[in-house]
């Protein structure tokens, strides 16, 4: 065997030895989920809700992590939250799967009370009136464009939820029409707190970070951006929906004032089917007085 023969076999060995590698790391990355915390330090929450531990939990479409989602909702109990939080797309428009949503819904409520906004898949689903019904009779409070009070000890926070401006876009003719900045104003103004209460959001798009500022909101937790499907090295994301490439709202925390918003990197994958340095996550916020 020649010298150049022998290289090029063990050139084909290498190459072969490192696509099984990555392979298998791709692979891995979509199914090894993640508990991200987060502490969020606020003077204007009552004291009452000083350690105060909210789950969450987004883009889950339709994703099993172990059977039935038993790796998830084991997840979600060993982290103990006082709420769980869903920040849409529960399910996935393009193989729609109910029976899987309403299975880790009604296990998410044994664990804890869950508050859910509706996003874009759940915008487009032909069924979403029969799943927005059966997860309110199993106890999940959906909020779509409405607001609910939490109270303890006497001490009370507002928790707001938005659902996904597509929802607006959808006419009787079947014609859509691009949310505008005025859509999401209107629905801020419509159910912000109007005593000066601390509030939470729950909103599916991180986009409109600055309208969600705007209006005062403490803390916004959102999703959508799927941690930008593949993060890059000291980069972030590489591509999400209405930001594109190198969005600025991808994943993680961002401040503003005294608005903050945790954007989580979601569960599952939609029409790009692989995550790629990209975990999915659930969130654990901490909420604290300082």
């Amino acid at each position: 065997m020649t010298v150049k023969k022998k290289r090029s076999i063990i050139l084909c060995v290498l190459t072969a030895v490192v696509l099984t590698a990555l392979s298998v790391w791709v692979i891995w990355g979509n199914k090894a989920l993640e508990l991200t915390p987060y502490t969020v330090i606020s003077e204007r929450l009552p004291t009452e809700f000083d350690g105060c531990r909210i789950a969450h939990i987004s883009d889950l479409h339709n994703t099993q992590i172990g059977r039935g989602n038993e790796k998830l909702l084991d997840m979600l109990n060993e982290a103990k939250p006082d709420i769980i939080v869903i920040t849409g797309d529960l399910v996935d428009s393009r193989r729609t799967n109910i029976e899987a949503a309403l299975h880790f819904a009604e296990e998410a409520m044994a664990i804890s009370p869950c508050f859910y906004v509706p996003g874009n898949h759940e915008a487009r689903l032909p069924e979403y009136r029969e799943l927005k019904a059966r997860l309110m009779a199993l106890g999940v409070v959906v909020l779509q464009n409405e607001r609910v009070t939490i109270e303890k000890e006497g001490a009370s926070i507002a928790l707001l939820g938005l659902a996904d401006p597509d929802f607006a876009g959808y006419h009787s003719m079947g014609n859509y029409i691009s949310p505008e900045d005025a859509i999401i104003r209107a629905h801020l103004n419509n159910i912000k707190s109007k005593n000066g209460e601390y509030s939470i959001l729950l909103s599916h798009r991180p986009e409109f970070f600055e309208l969600y500022t705007e209006a005062d909101i403490d803390l916004i937790f959102s999703g959508h951006a799927h941690g930008g499907q593949i993060r890059l090295p000291f980069v972030g994301g590489l591509f999400t929906p209405d930001q594109g490439f190198f969005p600025k709202y991808d994943a993680g925390l961002f401040a503003e004032g005294d608005t903050n918003m945790i954007i989580s990197r979601g569960i599952g994958n939609s029409a790009f089917p692989v995550r790629i340095n990209n975990r999915p996550e659930v969130i654990l916020a901490e909420l604290r007085v300082g």
